[in-house]
């Protein structure tokens, strides 16, 4: 029971401090090095996976703890003492970056801290504007993921990568909108949410129709490789099934750890197979 309790606290302490988050960002931005044929290169990879950990964990903790709502325990020290490693981490990799690439992660870094302070008296931050939530969140995954690497690497900017990045944008909504429906019941309703504003199922079929168009907007882009119309199917099915089951009574964990492994598995399964 003992070490039950252990393990508990660990995954918990994981889960919460969101290493599992910054996981699937550094899956995506791999992903992105893959498809656009980008040098094994260490520095933005890492870059996303401890800034990922410094903006999650201010988002979720820097309205409570201005406010005082919790209190610094043991748990939340740790997150801090993390955070504050991954911090170095972020300033090490974003010094290693190109300057276009720095200036354009900055300005991901505006709105992300826009998306979490009031800038103005008496006004929300972005994050509890009405229904807006769900696209500043994917848009900010989008840059980080796909947009960065490619700059940083001085990729030509052509039709496929507008293509990968409406592509990667319905792959975030309709994963994020997974997210929605299990916190229904915990969303303020003034949050208009897509589950809230058009209903669960109405919301599983709109996420069905977009990762249909995720798969075939593969097919209209030049420098696709056969290996991505093996795993993408794979990945499309994973994520039906997690929309499929998902409802408002379901445990954190099929969010914060299941569905936030799907991209982890998608890179996982292209390592795999490409090694095959």
């Amino acid at each position: 029971f003992c070490s039950m309790s252990l393990f508990k606290r660990l995954f918990d302490f994981y889960l919460d401090s969101s290493i599992q988050t910054a996981l699937s960002c550094y899956a995506l931005v791999r992903m992105t090095q893959h498809m656009f044929q980008i040098e094994d290169s260490q520095h933005m990879p890492y870059f996303a996976f401890f800034g990922t950990i410094v903006g999650y964990n201010f988002v979720k903790y820097d309205a409570l703890a201005r406010t005082q709502k919790i209190k610094m325990g043991k748990h939340l020290i740790a997150i801090a003492v993390l955070s504050f490693v991954a911090f170095i981490g972020a300033a090490i990799s974003f010094y290693k970056l190109e300057n276009i690439t720095q200036v354009v992660s900055i300005a991901f870094l505006a709105l992300t801290v826009l998306y979490t302070l009031p800038f103005f008296p008496n006004t929300q931050n972005a994050r509890n504007w009405r229904g807006i939530k769900i696209y500043i969140v994917a848009f900010c995954w989008v840059g980080v993921t796909l947009v960065l690497p490619i700059l940083d690497a001085g990729i030509p900017i052509t039709s496929d990568f507008y293509w990968k990045c409406l592509q990667r944008f319905l792959l975030l909504f309709v994963l994020i909108t997974i997210f929605e429906i299990i916190d229904l019941k915990h969303d303020d309703p003034n949050l208009q949410t897509v589950p809230q504003k058009i209903g669960v199922k109405r919301t599983k079929l709109v996420g069905f129709i977009l990762l249909i168009v995720f798969y075939f907007l593969e097919f209209f882009q030049s420098r696709t490789e056969t290996l991505q119309f093996t795993i993408n199917p794979v990945l499309v099915l994973i994520m039906t099934l997690f929309l499929l089951f998902a409802n408002e009574n379901r445990s954190k964990y099929y969010t914060s750890f299941w569905a936030e492994s799907i991209p982890v598995l998608w890179y996982l399964l292209l390592v795999v197979i490409d090694n095959l």
